[in-house]
């Protein structure tokens, strides 16, 4: 095998396919990326057996072939070589791999390319096109509510609801709840509902930081997810399970509903918060009445903080608590200037959605009982 790449192209691609190297893995074939040198591409791949991820960039190959080499070792020699072109050599009868760039000379100990799972292409039931800038919103909206205790599986994933022109999808802790939903481009296949990993969701998100437009085309079965756009491919097992009937916690009768300014009330609920980061709840108490909020927070082993913001109120005065990094998030990744914020009770959940924007989005938050 012997090629020649851009050190540009060769790193950028390495940043993504190595969030799918195995941190811990079960076998030392799992810590290294596949190299495969074919025709006039260089194709990387790396996988831990939940995800898998693949790049490919242009490469000027002379020789194909392929190898596995540690991703770490690939990764660190990779960004620190002196030249932007980079060749890499291996002969058939020895292992390792020789790298050149400029004056540098870096020998690597290959393993073989036989023993590598590979990441393959999944037998899709259904498929679908969407934006990449409509993909992007719908998981920045909802995976952030997803749980992080894996002792309840179906909580760490996000629900994808899947009809002929529409995806929805939801994420919950059971404390909160995200709603957002998109149209899609095409759809090929029946309506079908699949728990997707909050892990694949962000590193979706990190590929998908381009702001050019561009489609990506999803394919999943009852087990297997993938996404494919420019030279990227990202697959990933679906969640099993049964996700509860989230339609079922969505309020719908509220007596109070107030509009405020996402900076405004964001930035004051991150002062606040300050003092109630270190209790058990985080929480902050919400004072709504006479045309304002008053916001406070008490510690009795730091002090308290408190501080008011105007807001429109359509409704009886109400005082109500909530976990404060729940509101922050929520506020962090909505789009519109202004958002509705909706309550009935002080221990009954609420809801926020954007005021003007977004209509398809919204966001269920349970209040936290304050003695």
């Amino acid at each position: 095998m012997k090629f020649q790449c851009n050190k540009n192209d060769l790193v950028q691609a390495l940043q993504i396919v190595s969030r799918a190297v195995a941190s811990k893995p079960q076998t030392p074939i799992l810590s290294g990326i596949h190299l495969i040198a074919k025709g006039d591409t260089l194709e990387m791949e790396a996988t831990d057996y939940e995800i898998g991820i693949v790049c490919r960039i242009d490469a000027d190959i002379e020789q194909e072939g392929e190898s596995v080499l540690s991703g770490r070792y690939l990764q660190e020699v990779s960004r620190n070589l002196p030249d932007s072109e980079i060749v890499f050599e291996q002969s058939a009868e020895e292992p390792t791999i020789h790298i050149r760039s400029g004056a540098a000379n870096f020998t690597l100990l290959g393993m073989a390319a036989r023993d590598f799972p590979g990441v393959r292409k999944i037998e899709e039931k259904v498929s679908f096109t969407i934006r990449n800038t409509a993909l992007s919103k719908i998981v920045r909206k909802t995976s952030f509510s997803c749980s992080t205790d894996e002792a309840r599986p179906i909580f760490t994933g996000c629900l994808m609801e899947l009809a002929e022109e529409s995806i929805k999808m939801v994420a919950t802790n059971t404390h909160r709840l995200s709603l957002e939903e998109e149209t899609l481009s095409s759809f090929s296949g029946q309506p079908q509902q699949s728990i997707v990993p909050a892990r694949i969701l962000g590193e979706l998100m990190h590929t998908l930081s381009s702001e050019i437009p561009t489609d990506v085309v999803v394919k999943c079965n009852y087990n297997e997810i993938s996404f494919s756009f420019d030279n990227i491919f990202l697959m990933s097992r679906l969640i099993e399970g049964q996700f509860p009937d989230y339609r079922r916690v969505i309020p719908t009768d509220f007596r109070t509903n107030v509009i405020l300014k996402r900076t405004d009330f964001l930035a004051a609920v991150s002062r606040v918060s300050l003092i109630a980061r270190s209790s058990e709840y985080n929480t902050i108490r919400l004072e709504f009445s006479d045309g304002k909020v008053h916001i406070s927070s008490n510690n009795p082993e730091i002090g308290n903080a408190e501080e008011t913001v105007t807001a429109a109120i359509d409704g009886p005065d109400i005082v109500i608590a909530f976990n404060a990094v729940y509101v922050n998030d929520v506020l962090k990744n909505m789009d519109s200037e202004s958002f509705r914020f909706s309550m009935s009770e002080p221990l009954k959940p609420a809801m926020i959605r954007e005021f003007e924007g977004d209509e398809a989005f919204l966001y269920v938050i349970t209040p936290v009982k304050t003695h």
